[in-house]
């Protein structure tokens, strides 16, 4: 399995809290759940995507650890 530089898991992150923000409160679940599915699809491994699943529950921080979504910026993109 290849990991990720630093830079490249801060950009996705921060493309990701963008992305749940985008999905809404209403539907960050589902967008969640949907995400999960497709990497699954690409890794191919169903041990390993169990070992993610696990992982991922594994020292999960509280709700109130995260960013509110007002805090998120955007990138701009194109000129205006």
């Amino acid at each position: 399995m290849s990991c990720l530089s630093s830079d490249a898991r801060d950009r996705l992150y921060a493309e990701l809290a963008c992305a749940i923000t985008t999905a809404g409160e209403a539907r960050e679940s589902l967008f969640l759940a949907r995400l999960s599915l497709l990497l699954f699809e690409i890794v191919g491994d169903e041990a390993a995507c169990r070992g993610a699943l696990s992982d991922a529950l594994t020292a999960l921080p509280m709700p109130s650890l995260s960013i509110p979504a007002a805090a998120v910026t955007r990138p701009q993109t194109g000129a205006r």
